[in-house]
């Protein structure tokens, strides 16, 4: 990782991004340059098992990931969010609006039109509409001994009443060997197997379909000899098809069979009460607890 002033200098000449950035500034992208871009991507995508995705290697400009790399936040944000229990373990989260100005400009470009037009190339779904709340996006870091547990992530988005579709992952890790774990895996639905698992090698992009049948996570501690964490970039995008026939669900979290991962007993509990109670209650019952945990946080 480079230190002192961050040069937009190109370190290879003769690297190429499969994401060009802008000639007048590497943190923004240049609609006619990308806006054919990931087509020839689809049909991979499609076919991707066990549910539709793709993983793209020298995703962004070298520029950019040593800009991530230098930039990288040392310390929380006001709105960070740090997990340590079963499911997920050393994780942090941070957000887009607390970052440095060059890293505030790359984050506003993956909301923008020409990043959102590359998504729906290679995954044929049209109107995705960004998250400029960044809900659970942002940067991630898993310390030494973190992992995330098998997973589907959450459905709907709350404030602009919204389904979740895509999750696109970019992951920062230079020099990343299978021993140092957390690498992403991808599972059939119902956890009998295994099906394809990707090292969060640097450069390296991860792109998905999320339903609740898309079991991901990285299961495996990290283990870096040098302590060294696992950090990467998340990013969200939606589409305008939530109507209330349908269930809004948390993170849903699956064991592995044959292994110690642990459910998620609060959110089956939680669900449960939410099938049996009255709307009204279960409100009351959810302000209760916000200020019980508020009240023991003191």
């Amino acid at each position: 990782m480079q230190t002192g002033r961050y040069s937009f200098a190109q370190q290879d000449k003769d690297f190429m991004a499969y994401l060009p950035s802008s000639p007048n500034d590497p943190a923004l992208f240049d609609y006619e340059t990308v806006k054919e871009l990931g087509k020839e991507l689809h049909a991979a995508y499609a076919a991707g098992d066990p549910f539709p995705h793709v993983a793209i290697d020298d995703f962004l400009s070298e520029d950019l990931l040593n800009l991530c790399l230098e930039k990288f936040p040392a310390r929380p944000d006001p709105d960070s969010q740090s997990f340590d229990r079963d499911q997920e373990r050393f994780k942090t989260s941070y957000h887009p609006d607390h970052m440095e100005p060059a890293l505030r400009r790359l984050f506003y470009a993956f909301n923008s039109r020409p990043f959102i037009k590359l998504v729906e190339n290679i995954t044929g779904i049209k109107g995705l509409i960004p998250d400029p709340y960044f809900l659970g996006g942002g940067f991630h870091e898993i310390g030494n001994g973190g992992h995330l547990s098998m997973h589907a992530d959450f459905n709907h988005h709350k404030p602009m009443n919204l389904e979740r579709r895509i999750n696109v992952l970019i992951y920062l890790n230079h020099d990343w060997k299978d021993d140092y774990g957390g690498q992403l895996e991808l599972w059939k639905t119902d956890m009998s197997e295994r099906v394809k698992s990707y090292a969060p090698i640097a450069n390296r992009c991860v792109m998905f379909t999320t339903t609740q049948q898309s079991m991901h996570g990285n299961p495996n501690p990290v283990a870096h000899p040098d302590g060294v964490t696992r950090k990467s970039i998340a990013l969200y995008y939606y589409t305008s098809t939530w109507d209330e026939t349908r269930l809004a669900k948390t993170t849903q979290f699956r064991p592995r069979p044959g292994t110690g991962d642990r459910p998620d007993w609060e959110v089956k509990q939680r669900e449960l009460i939410g099938d049996l109670l009255p709307p009204i209650l279960v409100r009351q019952l959810a302000r209760a607890g916000r200020l019980l945990s508020r009240l023991r946080s003191r």
